[in-house]
């Protein structure tokens, strides 16, 4: 099993990898903050549904979030890429030693 794998039987949750061709969105200005925050909505045009931030701290901001291919997620931050294949509808929330992943329907509009 891969690393996906794993985390998707530990949370009891599908397995639904992104194409590595897929974009996710990211906070590039956070990375470095703790606790790396993600979740996942519903992919569309192109997106695998994904975004990610670093810290406490999330903006409103339209320009908050930058796309970038799903492949290249481990120069930025790969301790995150096993999270991944959560299905839309999941978030995790990452810091030192301390791991929380939990399902968000109102992701998905349900």
């Amino acid at each position: 099993m891969s690393n996906q794998e794993d985390i998707c039987a530990k949370f009891n949750a599908e397995y639904s990898p992104c194409n590595g061709t897929d974009k996710l969105g990211i906070a590039l200005e956070t990375i470095g903050k703790l606790p790396v925050n993600g979740f996942r909505q519903v992919a569309e045009n192109g997106t695998c549904g994904w975004y990610i931030w670093c810290g406490e701290e999330w903006s409103d901001d339209p320009d908050f979030f930058k796309p970038l291919h799903v492949s290249h997620i481990n120069n930025y931050l790969s301790h995150i890429e096993p999270y991944l294949a959560l299905p839309s509808g999941y978030r995790f929330l990452i810091a030192d030693g301390y791991e929380d992943v939990w399902q968000d329907l109102e992701l998905i509009g349900i």
